[in-house]
């Protein structure tokens, strides 16, 4: 299918914006309660602004509910042990925001044991079967593995989308490359390690020769004759941590088999729920012009 005919599925790593908007919104946004809602109110803004412009007709939101309970941390448990726990009143409003999100007609993915790019790469998966490319809303650099043909990722708060060629562009490796690229320089943000010693400039000249992390490994013996500086103390490394290589490339890889709660693609959105969708926006005391707003997102009639 040529690639301009084909639909677009738009798949949102919504904790990415959810945490940001709480980071960032000021804390003077508070439910019926009195509980806060900062980060409520800053990823609605988000959804909004995304589904205003691109009026998607097929899209999921992905969250993170495996916060250390994830399959990975069961390969190595100090896998994003870096992060500290959510406080309680975060955890309190990603409930709200899946709760809009279904509202809004929207399709949300969690699950206990995979992380939302996990369950974004296996809606992914079954979607490309349907003939559907993907746009990955998201800044993280781990998705960009995912990309193939027309597909796209998109750093939203950016502005920034890039396909297949962008990601060499980024970080100079291919796109199928990324979880290899990933298990040689690590990534700090994941809490995975690595191989002592090498980082991102010397992970991707080494893949750019060997092609693959399992050649690099088979073929180790030539790395000191490469023309790289360290080139030696490279090989060495790589053969005290070829263990630690594999496993940290097992962290890094998207799970594309992740159970997705009998969602079904192409994930087309859904019709909107007026009375939930009414009783949220009283409940987090959203204003008449952000209450306009997702009623007419939802394609439901407003009444001020």
């Amino acid at each position: 299918m040529n690639a301009a005919a084909q639909p677009a599925l738009y798949l949102v790593d919504a904790s990415l914006y959810v945490f940001r908007a709480w980071h960032s919104m000021p804390d003077e946004f508070h439910d019926a309660d009195g509980r806060p809602t900062n980060a409520v109110h800053g990823f609605a803004r988000f959804l909004l602004e995304l589904l205003e412009r691109e009026r998607p007709r097929h899209i999921v939101v992905a969250f993170d509910e495996a916060l250390d309970s994830c399959f990975r941390n069961a390969l190595y448990p100090a896998y994003k042990a870096n992060r500290p726990p959510a406080p309680e009143e975060l955890k309190r409003q990603f409930v709200h925001c899946k709760a809009l999100c279904l509202a809004l007609g929207l399709t949300v993915l969690a699950h206990s044991e995979y992380e939302a790019d996990d369950l974004i790469g296996s809606a992914l998966q079954l979607a490309r079967a349907s003939g559907h490319r993907g746009v990955i809303v998201s800044a993280d650099k781990d998705l960009s593995q995912l990309l193939d043909g027309a597909d796209e990722q998109w750093d939203f708060a950016r502005g920034q989308r890039w396909g297949v060629a962008g990601v060499t562009a980024r970080h100079g490796v291919e796109a199928r490359q990324m979880a290899d690229y990933l298990a040689l320089c690590g990534d700090s943000i994941d809490n995975i390690p690595g191989v002592p010693g090498i980082g991102a400039k010397t992970a991707a000249a080494l893949l750019g020769h060997f092609g693959s992390l399992d050649v690099l490994l088979a073929r180790v013996d030539e790395v000191p004759y490469l023309r790289l500086r360290g080139a030696a103390r490279a090989a060495e490394r790589l053969r005290a941590h070829r263990e630690q290589a594999l496993l940290c490339r097992q962290l890094a890889t998207i799970a594309l088999d992740a159970p997705l709660a009998g969602a079904a693609a192409p994930f087309a959105r859904n019709a909107a729920d007026a009375a939930a969708l009414q009783a949220l926006c009283q409940r987090l005391r959203f204003g008449p012009l952000t209450r306009r707003r997702l009623h007419e997102a939802a394609g439901v009639a407003f009444a001020p």
